[in-house]
């Protein structure tokens, strides 16, 4: 009779322990569930329907329904000129903003990290204009950068006397596409540089000291044992500005519209009006996914290369 109540709690407790697993299960589900219904919501089916609408032909406006076309639309965007020329200016523009980015960046990170009595101060600096919206920098500068009444002309012309550097930095396509590319990296190099002070940091001082003492200094030490060792950071930075390179909209938009011309045109431009003034869902969503498609790879060549060098 004693034996009986021990074979009782042998069953009883792995039904318990179930019943515990299947709550702590429940309980992680539904603290899961909010995040994967954003997700889904925001991410996954607008990702899903859009390659779904690029195969369509739908004007929201006066189509009752998509009409499948299959892949006319990708067809189309590389027989279509405006895409082209917004294409090419994407590229030009994000070249343009990658190599300056990491380069401006990346050296000033290196200036910062060797200047350690004003190392917080200069990093507040150059970090403080990535707080201020992105908008708001490219309202403040197409004042700036106006013909008539901007305050650059107003400087080199009346206070410096100098009317012959004043100049329509934004009415002729070489100085706008420049001006925009300058905006840019104004409003974003602290963050780059920000990424890159934590890369520089986080080599270990044993190996700089280690540096300085085999006589590996100044731009020795530069090269030889800080860039090599901050391969995880090109990484990171590379796709942060490859990203921000070709998905450049807010500058354009405000400052020049796209002009002069179709000069500083680029793909989001081209595709947002497609989208939300011609009303072609199909088409534009077809261009999306090739700008997605393009940030992809850009994204997997860089991921690429620095692994190649690591292993290297």
């Amino acid at each position: 009779m004693e034996s009986q109540p021990m074979l009782e709690n042998k069953v009883v407790k792995p039904k318990k322990i179930r019943s515990m697993n299947q709550k702590k299960r429940l309980y992680g589900i539904l603290f899961i569930l909010p995040a994967f219904l954003f997700i889904f919501s925001f991410m996954v089916y607008p990702l899903v329907y859009s390659f779904y609408m690029s195969l369509h032909d739908y004007n929201f406006v006066y189509d009752a329904k998509p009409t499948f076309i299959g892949l006319e639309n990708y067809i189309e965007a590389l027989k279509d000129k405006n895409f082209i020329v917004s294409l090419k200016n994407t590229f030009v523009f994000g070249t343009s903003y990658f190599v300056f980015v990491m380069v401006i960046s990346l050296t000033l990170a290196l200036l910062i990290f060797h200047t350690k009595r004003f190392n917080n101060f200069l990093s507040t600096i150059i970090f403080l204009p990535i707080v201020v919206p992105v908008s708001l920098s490219a309202l403040v500068f197409l004042w700036i950068l106006q013909e008539n009444y901007g305050l650059l002309n107003h400087i080199l012309g009346d206070v410096l006397n100098m009317p012959f550097l004043t100049y329509a930095w934004l009415n002729n396509g070489d100085t706008a596409m420049a001006s925009i590319i300058g905006v840019s990296l104004w409003a974003t190099i602290g963050f780059e540089t920000i990424l890159f002070l934590g890369g520089l940091q986080s080599i270990p001082r044993d190996i700089l000291e280690a540096a300085e003492v085999d006589g590996a200094s100044g731009f020795k030490r530069i090269f030889y044992i800080i860039l090599p060792n901050l391969k995880e950071t090109y990484i990171l930075t590379g796709i942060w500005a490859i990203l921000h390179g070709l998905k450049v909209f807010v500058e354009p938009m405000v400052m020049t519209d796209g002009g002069p011309g179709n000069s500083t045109l680029v793909l989001y431009q081209e595709i947002y009006y497609t989208a939300f003034t011609y009303f072609d869902m199909g088409y534009a969503s077809a261009m999306a996914y090739i700008l997605g498609t393009l940030a992809l790879v850009f994204s997997l060549i860089n991921f690429y290369i620095n692994r190649t060098k690591e292993k290297a």
